[in-house]
């Protein structure tokens, strides 16, 4: 994955060529060429793609890793204040927690906002399990709660709910 050092690169790169598609423009139209009409459609293209390129190198594209954390699908997300990710039925209390820690730290933009009272993004894990042909129960496994204001918030909350794990189906060893 390129890291946004990499994109301020090409940043520079591209600035430097939509300055010479530029130039190149104003030349065509006091001369008069015959192109001078497509320089100024590259020329735009230029400065879309280069404020695409700095907008990349400015936000950072990496994912918090965090051990024994597993795969999770979010299946819900109101990009305000709550999200649910869904895991596999085969999990432990101990992979919920460090997946629930990964997805708060993925999950944490600065254009999440919080409603009235609350100024907390509340993140809860279900899995679903089928008793019966034909029948669905989710179940949830647990919640991380974490502030919308700060990134680096000392005061993230998980709560696993144990009682949950024995509906859960038994795993083979």
């Amino acid at each position: 994955m390129l890291t946004t050092a990499e994109f301020l690169k090409y940043t520079q790169w591209s600035g430097i060529a939509t300055v010479v598609f530029a130039v190149l423009a104003i030349l065509a139209f006091l001369f008069k060429w015959g192109i001078r009409f497509r320089l100024v459609g590259t020329t735009g293209f230029m400065l879309v793609l280069t404020a695409g390129l700095f907008g990349l190198s400015i936000v950072p594209l990496s994912r918090t890793v965090i051990p024994g954390a597993v795969k999770y699908t979010l299946v819900y997300d109101n990009g305000s204040n709550q999200a649910v990710i869904s895991l596999s039925p085969k999990i432990s209390p101990a992979e919920v927690e460090a997946t629930l820690l990964q997805v708060a730290s993925n999950l944490n933009s600065f254009g999440r906002s919080g409603g009235r009272n609350d100024d907390k993004v509340t993140i809860r894990a279900r899995t679903l399990i089928h008793p019966e042909p034909g029948l669905t129960i989710p179940i949830y496994l647990g919640e991380v709660k974490r502030s919308l204001a700060s990134r680096e918030d000392t005061q993230i909350s998980v709560e696993i709910y144990p009682e949950k794990f024995a509906q859960l189906p038994p795993t083979e060893a």
